[in-house]
C-alpha cells in the first residue's frame, strides 16, 4: 500500500512541476503538428534597431496553434488557465464573449523582462512571447500615443 501512496505521490509531483514552469510548457507544444512557431532572435532585434526604436526588446517569439487538432487546442488551453509560474505575475485578463485575453509578465525591479501575451477562442489560439528590458516608463508611453 505504501508503494502506491508513494507512485500516487511522485506523479502528482512531476505534474506539479510541469504546471508550474511556462518555458517547459511551451516548449511542450511548439514541436507539435499544426504548430507555426515564428522567431525574431536578438541579431535581427539588434539590426531592426537602426532603423527604429526597439524599446530594449531583445527577441520575440510567436506560437500559432490556429491548425492543430482540437485535443492539442484544448490541452493548450487547460494548461494556460492552471499554471502557475513564481517567476510570472498575471497582469491582465479579459474575457469578451468566447475569447479570453491573457498577460503575464516577468519584472526584475521596473523592468519587464518577459511578457506573454496569450488569446485564444473556440478555434484560434495565438500566444506572443516578447523578452527584453523593457522600461515601464516606455510602455506608459506607448499606451498614451494609441488613445
Amino acid at each position: 500500500m505504501k508503494k502506491y501512496v508513494l507512485l500516487l505521490a511522485v506523479v502528482f509531483c512531476c505534474r506539479l512541476a510541469y504546471a508550474e514552469n511556462l518555458e517547459k510548457f511551451l516548449n511542450s507544444f511548439s514541436d507539435k503538428t499544426g504548430v507555426e512557431k515564428v522567431k525574431i532572435g536578438p541579431l535581427v532585434m539588434k539590426t531592426s534597431g537602426i532603423f527604429t526604436e526597439t524599446m530594449g526588446i531583445s527577441s520575440i517569439e510567436i506560437l500559432d496553434l490556429s491548425e492543430c487538432r482540437d485535443d492539442v487546442k484544448e490541452n493548450f488551453r487547460n494548461g494556460l488557465r492552471t499554471i502557475k509560474d513564481s517567476k510570472y505575475e498575471p497582469l491582465l485578463v479579459v474575457k469578451d464573449d468566447n475569447e479570453i485575453v491573457r498577460i503575464l509578465i516577468r519584472t526584475k525591479k521596473d523592468v519587464i523582462q518577459e511578457l506573454v501575451i496569450a488569446t485564444y477562442d473556440e478555434e484560434d489560439l495565438v500566444l506572443i512571447r516578447i523578452k527584453g528590458k523593457i522600461n515601464l516608463e516606455d510602455v506608459e508611453k506607448i499606451i498614451e500615443e494609441n488613445r
